[in-house]
């Protein structure tokens, strides 16, 4: 006849099962505490770096709202110990600057800088350089701002198949007529937007050579380069396209140092 096991034995299974359920849980309570204190770090530091950025504006005697910055790249704490950061990125909206006593509107101005080298010493100390590798900026100038500085009464102007496109009541020849067309828009060296409205129409214009004169006078007044403000972080315009929410401006830089730009 067979002998039951005695109870004893599982005794040391259960006790075996039950240590590893502690040891478990305290894993995942230390991850939770290692989680937290990464995150209360980064957020330490997108405040400082929020600080930096936003006397950066300032100095460009220009206005934002307050400006946000998230540090990239996960855990953050061996990035601090590393000196390297993988991405920072500052977002700053209703930036605003004045460009010959005209407001240049960029609803938001989005910046990414990669491969940022900072030592443990600058971080702690908050003395020495900041260094991005690279720097990418993408600003958007409202449409709005742009007809502003043109000053021309009821002119529109729109993103119409990826070009700038323009509407506009014009007095030609004593009639009331509604001028239509579209804009090469170029970068000059000096970062400035190039309009250049070549290509504008009117339905009803008087076919006589006088008529297309004025046109051609309207379009060469409203054809113009456009200064932008300064942006931060020595960002050089490289493009810009016309967009359905306004002209995007895209801008880069290479090693800088973003915590003193300018």
């Amino acid at each position: 006849m067979a002998q039951a096991e005695p109870a004893y034995v599982e005794r040391p299974r259960r006790r075996g099962r039950r240590a590893l359920v502690v040891l478990l849980v305290l894993l995942l309570v230390l991850a939770g505490l290692l989680v937290v204190a990464d995150r209360v770090a980064a957020g330490v530091a997108e405040r400082a770096i929020a600080d930096q950025v936003r006397q950066e504006v300032a100095k460009q005697a220009a206005q934002s709202s307050p400006p946000e910055v998230e540090v990239g790249g996960f855990p953050f704490l061996t990035q601090v110990l590393d000196g390297r950061y993988e991405r920072i990125s500052i977002v700053l909206r209703e930036v605003r600057g004045s460009v010959q006593g005209d407001a240049i509107s960029l609803p938001v101005l989005d910046v990414d800088a990669h491969d940022v080298r900072a030592s443990l010493d600058t971080i702690r100390s908050g003395q020495g350089e900041v260094v991005a590798e690279t720097v990418n900026g993408t600003a958007t100038i409202s449409y709005d701002s742009l007809a502003a500085l043109l000053d021309r009464p009821g002119l529109k102007l729109s993103e119409q198949g990826g070009k700038l496109a323009v509407t506009a009541p014009v007095d030609i020849l004593g009639q009331q007529l509604t001028v239509t067309g579209t804009a090469d828009v170029t970068v000059s060296e000096q970062g400035k937007v190039g309009l250049r409205f070549n290509n504008l129409d009117a339905e009803g214009l008087p076919n006589v050579p006088l008529a297309r004169t004025l046109l051609n006078n309207y379009a060469q007044g409203i054809s113009v380069d456009v200064p932008l403000p300064d942006l931060p972080f020595q960002l050089a315009v490289r493009e810009v396209r016309p967009l359905p929410e306004g002209l995007t401006v895209t801008a880069d830089a290479r090693d800088v140092p973003i915590n003193a730009a300018g």
